[in-house]
């Protein structure tokens, strides 16, 4: 098999499984592509702060909570965290095959994923200061 001249550039187009994958349509702008991206990872860091907060609750907080509700935070922020980054990786594609299809962007489940998420864990925290 020969190898491809270092001079001519590769081949832009996508593979069999990216076209299946992206369920066809055409390139978007990459400053489109790009910002999608940019939201993914923004997604992603805000999981990985949740998972280092229930790492944090359960690793630092023996003296401050009672076992039961430090290992219920500390699960709570560590299933949120893990919901929110397997959601992302579905927004990022669902918004990605919007726009080369030219449709109107999805609606989040994120963001009331996200809400309500940190509403019961707020609200465990406010009773928790309650009942001390």
């Amino acid at each position: 098999m020969a190898r491809p001249d270092p001079g001519i550039p590769p081949s832009n187009e996508r593979s069999a499984r990216q076209l299946k994958l992206l369920a066809g349509g055409c390139e978007p702008d990459p400053r489109f592509t790009l910002a999608n991206e940019r939201t993914f990872l923004a997604w992603i860091r805000t999981a990985l702060a949740l998972m280092a907060g229930g790492i944090a609750v359960e690793a630092f907080t023996a003296d401050v909570f009672i076992p039961e509700f430090r290992k219920a935070l500390a699960i709570m922020l560590l299933l949120l965290g893990m919901l929110l980054s397997a959601s992302a990786s579905v927004r990022w594609l669902n918004v990605e095959r919007a726009m080369r299809n030219k449709q109107p962007l999805p609606i989040p489940l994120l963001v009331p994923l996200l809400s309500i998420g940190g509403a019961l864990v707020t609200a465990a925290l406010i009773a928790f200061v309650v009942m001390r």
